[in-house]
């Protein structure tokens, strides 16, 4: 791959998915996509480039970004945003929300689903509390591969040994063959749509709790605070954002500001909050 070559694709992969490869990341490029070109009958990177600068979009670009999107994820991945959700965030919504009874969860980064379905099995736990409620967790990402998997909620005897309980396992999983399926109860709670976060999202409508979790460490200052601007407009006045242990609000944006009682959590900044009475219990 030349030079130039590399150049196009950090520039191509940079516009259509925010990813901000450094040059140090061109052994990365060149071992993810030269299965794509194998894929798509493609001699070279040089021949795939080529086609991409033809400016189509078909199952090529698609594939090529995708490839690029890292997707690690497991159940309940790192704790802490899911004890901070039983402990802190559902119980203040459920004050806040009891005459509406209304609760609308986002996992903005959902990749196979384990997020989202983590989440699911912690309302289910709280379902006494939440009877009569119409809750939603809405799980969008990128890749409409991974979204597949994840509607799918079937995975590996190694997956659900990464950070699921095996209480939780028995509980929601029914085994088929060498994989687990998770139960339609739970495949229920949660609606998958593909999404771009860099483009504008007003139309999956306002939330009261955000995980856009280890995301935005692949962005740039710019497009980090973009992204973030906007998930504050989309975000209940007396919503919660909580972001990756590697990632901050601190430098890039006002529009939302670290709570200050807990790590990763945030809130919206003053300017948002004029606009709107705050309605959730004390901490916010």
């Amino acid at each position: 791959m030349t030079e130039a070559d590399f150049g196009f694709l950090r520039d191509y992969l940079k516009k259509r998915s925010g990813l901000a490869l450094g040059p140090e990341k061109r052994y990365l490029v060149e071992s993810r996509l030269s299965p794509v070109c194998r894929r798509f009958n493609l001699a070279t990177l040089s021949d795939l480039v080529g086609t991409l600068r033809l400016s189509r979009e078909g199952p090529l670009e698609r594939a090529v970004v995708e490839a690029m999107t890292t997707n690690e994820t497991f159940f309940f991945r790192d704790r802490a945003p899911f004890d901070l959700f039983r402990d802190v965030l559902l119980p203040r919504a459920i004050a806040a929300r009891a005459s509406t009874r209304r609760l609308r969860i986002w996992s903005a980064a959902a990749s196979t689903g384990q997020e989202p379905y983590s989440l699911a099995m912690m309302l289910h736990e709280a379902a006494a509390q939440l009877a009569g409620w119409q809750v939603e967790i809405v799980g969008t990402d990128l890749s409409t591969e991974v979204l597949e998997k994840a509607r799918l909620g079937l995975y590996s005897h190694f997956e659900v040994q990464r950070g699921l309980p095996v209480q939780l396992l028995v509980k929601h999983f029914t085994q088929v063959g060498e994989q687990w399926r998770i139960s339609p109860q739970l495949m229920k709670m949660v609606s998958y749509r593909p999404l771009n976060l860099l483009h504008p999202f007003e139309h999956l409508g306002q939330f009261d709790i955000v995980y856009c979790r280890n995301v935005l460490i692949y962005f740039d200052a710019p497009t980090k605070a973009d992204v973030l601007e906007r998930i504050a407009k989309a975000l209940a006045p007396d919503g919660a954002v909580l972001l990756g242990a590697a990632e901050t609000v601190i430098g890039l944006t006002e529009a939302l500001v670290p709570d200050g009682q807990h790590r990763g959590l945030y809130r919206q900044g003053a300017v948002h909050r004029a606009a709107a009475p705050t309605r959730l219990a004390a901490g916010f």
